[in-house]
């Protein structure tokens, strides 16, 4: 399942029908209700309220927070996720802890929340006291740190054999730090941002504080390596980003003293972390150099400037600077710069860009210069951004994509060559473009009007056509450019991966060009098939580009009828053909025959035009001969598709022009075998026709129509006080022939429980029949459902011309959409009800009892939009719907569907990739240990330890040991050690010899001996017993007492407690005892093995004892 998402199960008592139907059924549900139960099955499309990103460099695999609490994963090969939170809340932090398939959450509320991707489930989440301003995973460990309100700096552990997060003893906080760095400060300031510093192994981590600190500071001694912020704004020059000419970009000299200012976002600016970019609220942006410097080498020589101004517009007003990214050169201009992403700092009321520079520095900071700038335009307000890495392997970086959020829920991408590949033409530089996110399914470009959902379970000629044809379709993201799609994280499941699979459900989408588009539905994830072209190859038709307004699907000979606002039906024959075919065009009674040349695919063979109205319903006979039309202004047709001709076309709505919104085809004589009396006599009458065509317009007018020749049989009104009709629905002895094609059966408890409902139904149907005798007893029903009310006819009733219902069911919200769901049997037994307030109803049938609910709200976090209703269908209990850019499915029915199968699901952590990158960088950094076992940060710790030889070994053996996670483990396991003093790495340490050492405090004096004798005793006193203690109480010296190991264990290993010596010693006895059990449980089984060997060695003995030898 996509997200453990699960109904709140509410059983409502009795059915609120007028006849008091209701009654029975409410109390059965009860114990019923429980095993119906609703999931999200399958989620695409980037939801509207996403505001955040996060992305995993070995996995592949982008994940995007939302405002409402939910989080979506977007992998390759058409693999997405959807991860809800129990609470509707913004995040506003997110990252992975890389290759790990965990996925670190923070909201607003301060929530931290442990995402497994494996099981797409929230294993942990913890509430943080105090207001979280800023965090960082550190990458290759599960530590993170964490920054708050109060200037503290935190770090957190997730042990992944708990589960839980853990607060480590290490933290260090503002005071204690300033005390260290030497610096003086008036109030708390809150953490901003945390950068570890790359290629430390996250021992140094850059904390920025709100007021402009800036401190990277070494956790392994506890000491700030650079301080920045406070008496430092020298500059060494100001960059003038605003010109669009890198020539006309200059450095001027500067030196002028800054006040505070705020801090709103930084990034590192170098590859090896020796330039940090600052942008500040008042929209400049300083490259801080953060090369560690003695501050006393500094005041001797003079040298103050470790900054440089950059600024992107010349107004005095301009916006925060509220995002920074950095991405460097490539590998052969390492040193020479790379690109700064900026969003803000331009003018007040300037447009909205995302602004890329390209800085170069040939000798330094003092170098930097703006080599160009463009500025990226922006489809809607912008959210966030990221940079996607080429690959996993830090020393090999390079931006292969550039991800643009902005809102509402649009994604778009730059290719990373193009924009590095930008240079500078004779008059203007480049503009890059931008690429649409690839989708699944589109719903807004272009945009989508109508859908349905077709089970083929049963049918063997798509299991043919369909499954070859979708075998080559292997859809890849349409990006333009030689741009290899970077995400390309998950694992198909091994179900959807077999090549011998059978095409058991299709989904279909009409769009407002024309086109439609059908995926292969069978498991929860929808692979692309085909794309029903409008246009038909040297033919002109007018309306062909007609957005398409109704669908119909007959499996019996795989043939797809797509109706358009301009009235125009268009067929198509689900059976390949390529080369010369002809393509007939059906107008009243003439009929066009062109020859066309078409490729490989589907394609058109006849289109029909009745009506110049807009297309409202389709419907195939069961032969799928032939197909009924219903038109917006009342009209239906029948069009036979065999002989291409147009059979005829009545106005059922006496001149009312109200819209068709429901036809069905009923067979009388195929159903008078089964059905009551009522419906026999009408079968056998001369009156009434074998086969009728059922219509239902909005005012309530149902009109029953001869499909042969066309003549109204009766039509009338079911209902004067209503005039939104939605649906009907032909209910034959508890079987549905409904608008949609047959679905697929359920099966399971949730069958057996409808069975049950649809039981009481039946004797509710009984009472009813009673009163109304010339219902018949087992007489077809018809349902029809309203915006307000729900309503029950018998069907044989209907056709006599009586509109008396046999149930009704008032409706306290108002119903847009509804749908059928069947039994095992086959047989309708459950009624779907949609209200516009987004609450999904489950009624039985025939009672119309609740079954259960839920809402939009409660399993997507979406919120009922106009015209929603027009873009959802359903396939048996899955109901798949559309809301802006996203598209879902929900399972309703606690079944074992191919939805809900484990194995059916792709998955979201690659296993053998993790253990593939784990065994990588194992032997890349295995070959760096050789080559120099105490290089980076391990290394200047050890150099710094001079004078002690051992120590140094020791701490050598211990780091040669250790991962890099352990070794902050350690540290972190300590504690925090800031000394009020600040150390400088590069001040030589003084090696203090004997003579150096001052003893300040005095010396007491002790008052004289009272006796020689008494002070004799007492010395012979302290000797003796030190001698009865170190000998353990033995009398001879050279023999000491010898102890058990018990003793030895008490005192050297549980430190002289009695108690955890008797626990341990109880622990081994139980121990020895489950051993000696399970000894004894083996021998007893090889002795029962024995004793029955033996009895089949004597067994077999007699009985060759009484064969012949010629027989043997």
């Amino acid at each position: 399942m996509f997200a453990k998402r699960f109904l709140q199960k509410k059983l409502h008592q009795g059915g609120g029908g007028e006849k008091g139907g209701g009654g029975g059924g409410g109390a059965a549900a009860a114990g019923d209700a429980a095993q119906l139960d609703a999931q999200i099955a399958l989620h695409y499309g980037v939801p509207y309220a996403a505001s955040v990103m996060a992305f995993d460099p070995v996995q592949r695999l982008l994940a995007v927070g939302t405002l409402d609490g939910r989080i979506k994963i977007f992998g390759g090969d058409n693999i997405e996720g959807i991860l809800i939170s129990p609470k509707s809340m913004p995040y506003k932090y997110l990252q992975f802890i890389q290759n790990q398939g965990i996925l670190i959450a923070v909201s607003n509320e301060n929530e931290i929340q442990v995402w497994n991707l494996e099981f797409r489930q929230l294993f942990h989440s913890s509430q943080w006291d105090v207001n979280i301003t800023a965090f960082s995973v550190i990458e290759g460990t599960f530590l993170m740190y964490l920054g708050d309100e109060n200037g503290l700096l935190s770090v957190l552990k997730y042990d992944v054999d708990d589960g839980n997060l853990q607060k480590m003893p290490y933290n260090v906080s503002i005071h204690s730090l300033a005390e260290a760095a030497g610096v003086p400060l008036l109030d708390t300031q809150p953490i901003v941002g945390i950068l570890p510093q790359p290629n430390t192994l996250g021992t140094r981590v850059l904390i920025a504080y709100e007021k402009g600190f800036l401190v990277l500071w070494d956790v392994s001694e506890d000491h700030a390596i650079a301080v920045r912020g406070y008496g430092d704004l020298h500059m060494k020059g100001q960059v003038t980003g605003a010109q669009t000419n890198a020539s006309e970009d200059q450095i001027d000299n500067v030196d002028e003293n800054e006040e505070e200012r705020e801090i709103c976002s930084l990034c590192w600016a170098s590859r090896g972390g020796s330039t940090v970019a600052v942008g500040y609220i008042t929209g400049d942006i300083l490259l801080w150099d953060m090369t560690a410097v003695s501050s006393r080498q500094g005041k001797q020589t003079d040298v103050s400037s470790n900054v440089v101004k950059l600024q992107l517009a010349s107004g005095s007003r301009r916006l925060p600077v509220i995002v920074l990214h950095w991405s460097a050169g490539s590998a052969k201009d390492i040193n020479k710069g790379g690109k700064l992403f900026v969003y803000g700092g331009d003018d007040m009321g300037s447009e909205e860009v995302l602004t890329v520079l390209s800085l170069e520095s040939s000798n330094g900071l003092e170098s930097v210069r703006c080599a160009s700038r463009v500025d990226l335009k922006l489809d809607g307000s912008f959210a966030d951004m990221i940079l996607i890495p080429d690959t996993g392997v830090p020393d090999k970086i390079r931006t292969s994509a550039l991800f643009i959020l902005t809102n509402p829920g649009q994604l778009n991408f730059y290719d990373g060559g193009a924009l590095f590949s930008a240079r500078k033409s004779e008059e203007e530089y480049a503009q890059p473009e931008s690429q649409k996110f690839p989708v699944v399914v589109p719903t807004i470009d272009p945009s989508i009007t109508v859908t349905n959902m077709y089970s083929l379970t049963g049918r063997k000629h798509p299991s043919i056509s369909l499954k070859k044809f979708c075998a080559r379709q292997i859809v890849a993201p349409p990006i333009s450019g030689n741009m290899k799609w970077p995400l390309t994280g998950g694992v198909p499941s091994e179900m959807s991966l077999k090549e011998d699979h059978a095409v058991e459900r299709i989904y279909v989408a009409g769009y407002q060009d024309g086109s439609v588009r059908i995926w292969d539905a069978t498991f929860p994830i929808l692979m692309p098939m085909f794309v029903l072209d409008a246009k038909v190859s040297d033919v002109i038709l007018d309306g062909a580009n007609a957005s398409v307004s109704s669908l119909a699907f007959c499996s019996l000979n795989m043939t797809f009828a797509v109706g358009t606002t301009s009235g125009l039906v268009r067929m198509y024959k689900l059976h390949e053909n390529t080369g010369d075919s002809s393509f007939h065009f059906v107008s009243g009674s003439k009929q066009e025959v062109h020859a066309v040349h078409h490729g490989r695919g589907f394609h058109c063979h006849v289109a029909f035009m009745g009506s110049n109205s807009p297309v409202r319903s389709l419907r195939f006979t069961s032969s799928g001969e032939a197909l009924a039309v219903g038109y917006q202004n009342g009209q239906v047709a029948m069009f036979d598709a065999s002989q291409l001709s147009v059979m005829f076309s009545v106005d059922c709505t006496s001149g009312t022009n109200s819209p068709m919104v429901s036809l069905s085809i009923y067979s009388v004589g195929a159903s008078s075998a089964k059905a009551g009396p009522s419906l026999k006599e009408i079968a056998t009458s001369e009156k009434f026709p074998t086969a009728v065509i059922l219509s239902l317009s909005k005012d309530a007018r149902l009109t029953v129509v001869d499909s042969t020749s066309g003549l109204i049989v009766n039509s009338l009104l079911l209902d004067e006080k209503q005039s939104s009709a939605l649906l009907m629905y032909v209910l034959i002895d508890g079987a549905s022939d409904e608008e949609q094609a047959p679905c697929q059966s359920q099966t399971g408890k949730e069958g057996h429980v409808l069975d049950q409902k649809q039981a009481q139904g039946a004797e509710i149907n009984k009472k009813n029949a009673s009163l109304h005798p010339q219902s018949g007893g087992s007489d077809s029903l018809l349902l029809v459902c309203f915006e307000d009310v729900v309503l029950l006819f018998s069907l044989a009733s209907l056709i006599q011309g009586s509109n008396k219902h046999l149930h009704k069911t008032k409706l306290t919200k108002k119903c847009c959409w509804s749908a059928i769901f069947k039994n095992k049997d086959d047989k309708a037994c459950g009624l779907i009800l949609f209200y516009q307030t987004g609450v999904i109803e489950l009624r039985s049938l025939p009672s119309l009892d609740i079954l259960a609910e839920s809402s939009l709200m409660e399993l997507l976090r979406w919120s009922y939009k106009t015209g929603m209703d027009k873009t959802m269908s359903s396939s048996n209990g899955q109901i798949a719907l559309v809301n802006g850019s996203e598209f879902a499915i929900i399972s309703l029915i606690d079944s074992e569907n191919d939805f809900r199968i484990p194995e059916s699901l792709p998955c979201l952590h690659d296993k053998v990739l993790a253990a593939a990158a784990e065994a990588a960088m194992s032997i890349s950094a295995d070959q760096k240990g050789k080559q120099n076992p105490a290089a980076g940060v391990i290394g200047g710790i050890i150099k710094g330890l001079k004078g002690k030889a051992d120590e140094t070994a020791n701490l050598r053996r211990s780091f040669n040991s250790q991962t890099p996670s352990e070794l902050l483990e350690s540290i972190f396991l300590k504690g925090s050690y800031v000394e009020s003093s600040l150390a400088y790495p590069d001040d030589p340490i003084e090696e203090l010899s004997i003579d150096d050492i001052e003893i300040d405090d005095e010396v007491p004096l002790s008052p004289p001996p009272a006796s020689s004798s008494a002070s004799h005793t007492n010395y012979k006193t302290t000797v003796e017993d030190e001698r009865a203690k170190l000998f353990e109480g033995s009398s001879d010296a050279d023999k000491p007492r010898m102890r058990s190991t018990q003793e030895i264990l008490t005192k050297y290993k549980f430190g002289g407690d009695a108690t955890a010596a008797a626990a341990h010693a109880k622990d081994k006895l139980m121990q020895r005892q489950e051993k000696l059990e399970r000894i004894s449980q083996r021998t007893a089984e090889l002795q029962d093995g024995a004793e029955n060997f033996a009895s089949l060695a004597q067994e077999l003995a007699k009985t060759m004892e009484n064969k012949k030898w010629w027989k043997l």
